[in-house]
């Protein structure tokens, strides 16, 4: 199966949020994604990202999938505790999705309990998790500077990530 790569058009359209953009410090974005979890009671919670990640394991939100690079800007990431079931290591070069590494978000989203360790950058495998969640899920992912993106899973934003990854160049 090839890897799919970005396209210049998709890096600008990709700049904006896909969800619902929650700016401020980490306390106040915490704070929301608090409150939306207990409003809306998502299927699943899926974080991408080790900023998000931290912040929100270390306010104490239990996500049931975290996907993470231990980058942060593209320096080290801060690391920070989470014990999951289930560890997938995973490879995944900048601006690409590569296949084996769908497959790991795919089998941690099925297993729940997991955290996906990858050899690279994450950045696009929020397409990934949002296009295998199920309906009625929460996949959370960091907009450097400026706060979280919550993007509630439902069939019309699949429609929309599954056409960003249909345009995506196929590469072996």
């Amino acid at each position: 199966m090839p890897n799919l790569i970005l396209t210049k058009d998709q890096r600008e359209k990709l700049k904006e949020p896909l969800g619902e953009l929650i700016k401020g410090s980490s306390v106040e974005c915490n704070r929301v994604l608090k409150e939306t979890i207990g409003a809306e009671r998502p299927s699943l919670l899926l974080l991408v990202g080790d900023t998000v990640s931290r912040n929100a394991v270390q306010a104490g939100i239990k996500p049931d999938v975290v996907v993470v690079d231990e980058k942060e800007m593209r320096a080290e990431a801060t690391p920070f505790a989470y014990s999951s079931q289930h560890v997938f290591r995973t490879k995944n070069a900048a601006g690409t999705i590569d296949l084996i590494a769908w497959e790991a978000v795919e089998e941690a989203t099925r297993r729940r309990n997991s955290i996906v360790q990858v050899d690279g950058e994450e950045d696009l495998l929020t397409l990934v998790a949002i296009s295998v969640a199920p309906l009625g899920s929460l996949v959370v992912y960091g907009q450097p500077n400026e706060g979280i993106v919550l993007v509630r899973v439902s069939r019309e934003k699949k429609r929309e990530v599954d056409g960003i990854i249909q345009g995506m160049e196929k590469r072996d």
